[in-house]
């Protein structure tokens, strides 16, 4: 691609990817959204993304990078992607630019669902704090409510990026963790001090690889919703997890980034339900923001 994107061949690539799960993709949600951010696609990373848990089946999300001279919420705004309610969350983004230094940014969607999320990237190597973010107003309050148990565990100063979910008025922390962070008695110490079910052996076994964490937080509460893990392989097949049917037909089929890394996120829900969120490459640069979290990550 150079100049403009060739939006109809990203589109196809979204709807025969989907395709391939059985998820049918819906243009008029779709279409839209690759136009708004049309200027930005040639150079962006590019991703599609799958879920195993049932709350998740059915659908097929991708993602986008943007450049730091590009408000994405703006666009999505403008574009009436998203509607404007008068929750905190419509003005976190902008809080955030005036209050920290930000690298890029990210746009996440749904084939069906549509506009979901934006990611802000904070620098390489400068890594924010909790208790600098808590000074954001319209941060949910569990992000305060929780810095001490994060600080326990040596997470506190370790945030690379945030995702702000308006589908879902939920935030995402993503913090860079050490082997210690994500050895089996350290997760399983922080899953029963915040009231989540055990994880298998299985994922404890899939954990030790991770390279990060995130937690989810919403307004509503102030507790952590969930705690998921991050892992760079090259064959998520050669993982212990389980993928289901589907997803192994879309990884052995799917004919867009072979040679570029692959992401693997692992979670348990407060239910018990063990899954996780698969990530390939349409489109990778190795000179992206995004790039530097797999350089240092650990392979699995």
């Amino acid at each position: 691609m150079s100049g403009t994107a060739d939006l109809a061949g990203v589109y196809a690539a979204v709807e025969e990817s989907a395709g391939l799960l059985d998820v049918a993709c819906d243009r008029d949600k779709v279409w839209p959204i690759l136009a708004a951010y049309e200027d930005v696609l040639p150079g962006a990373v590019i991703a599609f993304r799958v879920a195993t848990n049932a709350r998740h089946e059915g659908e097929f999300d991708c993602r986008f990078t943007v450049p730091r001279a590009i408000d994405p919420y703006a666009v999505a705004v403008e574009k009436n992607l998203t509607v404007q309610s008068g929750h905190p969350i419509e003005s976190l983004l902008a809080e955030v630019q005036k209050h920290c230094a930000v690298d890029s940014y990210g746009v996440d969607f749904g084939v069906l669902g549509g506009f979901k999320k934006i990611w802000v990237y904070f620098p390489g190597g400068r890594h924010e704090s909790l208790a600098h973010l808590a000074e954001i107003d319209s941060m949910p309050p569990a992000l305060a409510a929780t810095e001490d148990f994060f600080a326990r565990y040596h997470l506190a100063d370790q945030v690379d990026l945030i995702g702000i979910d308006y589908a879902s008025r939920t935030m995402n922390v993503y913090f860079a963790a050490s082997s210690e962070v994500v050895a089996p008695e350290t997760v399983l110490a922080m899953h029963r001090e915040i009231g989540l079910p055990d994880p298998s052996e299985q994922m404890l076994d899939f954990c030790q690889k991770a390279f990060g964490i995130y937690t989810t937080l919403n307004w509503d509460t102030r507790n952590v919703e969930r705690i998921a893990y991050s892992v760079k392989t090259e064959n998520p097949l050669e993982l212990s997890a389980r993928l289901g049917t589907k997803v192994e037909q879309f990884l052995k089929n799917v004919p867009y980034g072979t040679d570029t890394p692959k992401m693997v996120y692992a979670a348990v829900t407060a239910s018990g339900e063990e899954y996780y969120k698969l990530q390939s490459y349409y489109q990778w640069r190795t000179d992206s923001r995004l790039n530097l979290s797999y350089v240092g990550g650990r392979s699995a």
